[in-house]
């Protein structure tokens, strides 16, 4: 199966920086054992997150992002992948947000979301690095069965 990488950051898109959130979301794809087929950094803009989701949509089962989800007016991704996402899976949001409430008091404000467009998945993942980690190890487990589903193919509910 296949993986997109969208870093979502004004900053590091304009070189300010390495891009360590990107580094975790390829740590979190090859655990699930994906091939990465592409690894962007974009500028938080909706109208290019939106563009950029789109493309992925059929060439990848799975688009993680990192960036744009917090409470900052810049930041849109949520906004950009409800456009383009048919149905939410809201529980992957949930426990994203879930992880990081035993390292940020300020773990309720993020606003990440997830959903499908046809048999594509996509997640948004929040900017920081430590924060892909911690929700890396969230959701991890429940990736593989997620996107199975999505292929159409048997998989015990367990």
């Amino acid at each position: 199966m296949r993986a997109a990488l969208i870093t979502v950051s004004s900053s590091k898109a304009a070189g300010e920086g390495r891009d360590e959130s990107g580094e975790e979301l390829a740590a979190l794809a090859g655990r699930l054992e994906l091939e990465i087929v592409a690894r962007e950094l974009i500028a938080d803009d909706r109208a290019l997150i939106e563009r950029r989701l789109r493309h992925w949509v059929g060439r990848c089962e799975l688009v993680l992002t990192s960036g744009g989800t917090g409470m900052s007016p810049s930041d849109l991704t949520p906004e950009a992948t409800r456009a383009v996402i048919e149905r939410e899976a809201p529980g992957i949001a949930e426990a994203i947000r879930w992880a990081a409430r035993a390292h940020s008091r300020h773990w309720m404000l993020g606003r990440g979301t997830a959903g499908t467009a046809g048999s594509t998945l996509i997640v948004n993942l929040p900017g920081s690095p430590a924060a892909v980690a911690q929700s890396a190890g969230a959701i991890a487990d429940a990736l593989p069965h997620a996107l199975r589903l999505l292929a159409g193919q048997a998989s015990a509910h367990t």
